[in-house]
């Protein structure tokens, strides 16, 4: 390190590895690295936990029969790493430099150096943006048929999109559903021809072209919806006991712009096992995987990412 960068905050603001993003990927990565001795500092973001602190039950977390709350599951994980010894703050990343060694990551708060950097940031579901929205989101509107589809057996649901997500969420919650009404804003499908083929071949799916939802209506939890067709403004209401947003994820990478290699979505691309385009900075979970996006493959990615860390400073020492 020169003598400009070796001011007395940078020294404390030094660490072997920073971990931006705290979900299961974050977390599971600062569990690795600390209990590899390796100084971590994780920087949770506007989020602490990532999605799943806005998940009611999680029932597909493997080592949990009977299920877990999302945002327990995320406080087990936090906890986990800071016992091995990982700092935590609950901050937003501004903006890095990830073409100077040490990189340097800056906060709200503070300016952290770092070794090595992974990030961990994740992927947002885009929302309708309709109010109602977030009063009904864990109380019957979903963003992952995968996570919350045995929840809804025998409802009728409502599934809203037209691309691939749409209509593989569509299909498979017909398995549970009574039926499934999925709404479109257009008269045809983005979605590849095989997967068109599946869900317009399904007894159980319905379409409803050239709607949006206006509006969800429930007490405690959501019990109808109003769908408005968009070309003669004609509202309609449609009785369901789920409602299912499938309009795509924006991956949380706005400020490795310029920095990382990012593909035609803007999700991180990876070179070789978990590296990104710059040498000693890695990525795990949704933020380059827009396939599986589970916790659980988050938290994979999150210990693969971890090792490959470890074993890239501990070469870089003994080179």
């Amino acid at each position: 390190m020169s003598d400009s960068q070796s001011g007395s905050f940078r020294d404390q603001n030094h660490y072997d590895v920073i971990i931006i993003g705290s979900g299961p990927a974050g977390y599971t990565a600062g569990i690795y690295t600390s209990r590899a001795n390796l100084s971590t500092l994780i920087i949770s973001g506007t989020l602490p936990g990532g999605q799943l602190m806005t998940t009611s039950e999680v029932e597909n977390y493997p080592g949990f029969p009977n299920g877990i709350f999302g945002p327990e599951l995320m406080m087990n994980m936090r906890q986990q790493a800071e016992r091995f010894g990982a700092v935590i703050v609950d901050d937003e990343v501004l903006k890095v430099d990830f073409k100077n060694r040490p990189f340097t990551i800056t906060t709200h708060a503070e300016t952290y150096t770092a070794e090595a950097t992974l990030v961990c940031t994740g992927a947002s579901p885009r929302k309708l943006g309709i109010p109602a929205e977030q009063q009904f989101s864990g109380r019957g509107v979903s963003y992952c048929a995968t996570c919350d589809g045995p929840f809804f057996k025998g409802e009728n649901i409502v599934v809203v999109g037209g691309g691939d997500t749409a209509m593989e969420e569509a299909t498979f919650l017909t398995k549970f559903g009574k039926s499934v009404r999925v709404v479109h804003r257009r008269d045809s499908l983005r979605a590849s021809k095989i997967l068109q083929q599946k869900a317009l071949e399904n007894p159980k799916i319905e379409f409803i072209w050239n709607n949006v939802v206006a509006d969800i209506k429930g007490n405690n939890k959501i019990s109808t919806v109003l769908v408005k067709d968009i070309n003669t403004g004609k509202e309609r209401t449609i009785e369901t006991g789920g409602l299912f947003v499938a309009i795509g994820h924006e991956p949380n990478t706005a400020v490795f712009k310029g920095q990382l290699e990012l593909d035609d979505k803007g999700y991180i691309v990876l070179k070789h096992h978990t590296k990104t385009s710059v040498e000693g900075v890695f990525a795990a979970g949704d933020v380059h995987d827009h396939r599986y996006r589970q916790a659980v493959t988050a938290a994979g990615f999150g210990c693969m990412a971890a090792i490959d860390v470890e074993k890239w400073l501990s070469e870089r020492k003994h080179s």
